[in-house]
């Protein structure tokens, strides 16, 4: 029987909260890229710009007045920043072109994304039960795409399957920016991912948007109905790319896309009562399997509980470890090898000693023995 009192823990809680506060700001995101794509506004790197700009100001700000030394090498977040800014891109570009349903049902194929990342290079083990629900998860994922095919109403966008693999290619990087996070956050510190997110992520963004999106802003009009969107898009992401961590840092990859789930079915409150639009029934049939899949998955964390506290545990404590050695690296270097020299020390007085002890109790035994023959 499953202890519903040790599940229901107030770190799981805390968890659950925090995973559907995230759910309805990406809905929130989603709503916005929808928008301001029926008014014809097509600027999806200049969307996230304002967003980069906030986190570096925001936590750059934080990190210059701890005036600690870097916990990570700057070009990961290079890397890191390039993969985020172009999962973003391709993602709200996807709005141009299919529904904000198809949008977010499709960005669960992060799910088996990340599963398989974290399975590489965190070396997270799943059960078969787990891989099982991803499997059925990936299967109402299909079925969007089988319906945006074949679907007579094509309201959704001016051209599903185009959107459709737009979403897919952004799920998958957005599955390596959220491991690479879920590394550095367990490994570095949250204000120095953000701060060096935001720096590079703005960097890059301002390169691309004066490349590609520079005549797309100079023919935007832009009054209130424009405007109040987009400045929508970056608060609700500056808020999204706040709390990420958190939720990396307490329960991991997996757990915060399987959270983004519910996000769905926002997506489709606001489809039906917000734009009036008429949802294909095979959209229901995806939620149905999306759901029985989450089910299938959450089935086996009866076996991995303990497993899970016992790694998110571990990263805390790491984390605490480089957070209190912010600012003494050197004196901190100094002591672990003094430590090390003590430990060492003390290992050889404990063998030295115990061999001294067994060389005198050998020579008892060899006295006894030469008492005896006499």
């Amino acid at each position: 029987m499953v202890n519903f009192k040790q599940f229901w823990t107030k770190k799981t809680l805390v968890g659950l909260g925090l995973g559907q506060f995230l759910s309805l700001l990406i809905t929130s995101t989603g709503f916005s890229s929808s928008e301001l794509a029926k008014r014809g506004i097509n600027a999806p790197t200049s969307q996230s710009f304002l967003n980069y700009v906030l986190l570096s100001v925001v936590y750059g700000s934080v990190m210059l007045y701890r005036r600690q030394a870097l916990k990570a090498k700057w070009y990961y977040y290079v890397i890191l920043g390039l993969v985020d800014v172009e999962a973003n891109y391709l993602v709200v570009k996807a709005y141009q072109y299919t529904s904000i349903t198809s949008v977010m049902l499709l960005d669960c194929w992060s799910i088996p994304s990340v599963m398989l990342l974290t399975y590489i290079f965190l070396k997270t083990k799943y059960r078969y039960r787990k891989i099982a629900g991803v499997i059925v998860c990936v299967a109402g994922l299909v079925m969007v795409v089988f319906s945006d095919v074949h679907a007579g109403d094509r309201s959704g966008g001016s051209n599903p399957r185009k959107g459709d693999l737009l979403v897919i290619a952004g799920a998958t990087l957005y599955a390596i920016s959220n491991v690479s996070e879920e590394f550095l956050v367990k490994n570095a510190d949250r204000v120095e991912l953000m701060s060096f997110l935001g720096l590079f992520g703005a960097i890059i963004s301002a390169i691309q948007i004066s490349i590609v999106e520079r005549n797309e802003l100079k023919s935007i009009h832009w009054t209130a109905g424009a405007a109040f969107p987009f400045l929508g898009f970056s608060l609700a992401m500056f808020l999204f790319y706040s709390f990420v961590p958190v939720l990396l840092k307490m329960s991991g990859s997996t757990m915060l896309n399987l959270s983004l789930l519910t996000s769905d079915m926002w997506a489709v409150v606001i489809r039906i009562f917000a734009y009036h639009e008429k949802v294909n029934w095979m959209y229901f049939l995806a939620f149905v399997a999306v759901a029985v899949g989450l089910i299938i998955y959450s089935g086996g964390d009866k076996d991995d509980d303990q497993s899970r506290a016992d790694v998110a545990d571990q990263g805390t404590e790491r984390s605490k470890h480089f957070d209190e050695e912010a600012g003494f690296d050197n004196l901190s270097r100094g002591n672990t090898v003094g430590s090390s020299k003590m430990g060492d020390m003390s290992r050889h007085d404990c063998m030295t000693s115990s061999g001294g002890r067994e060389t005198i109790e050998n020579t008892s035994i060899g006295k006894d023995m030469q008492g005896k023959k006499s």
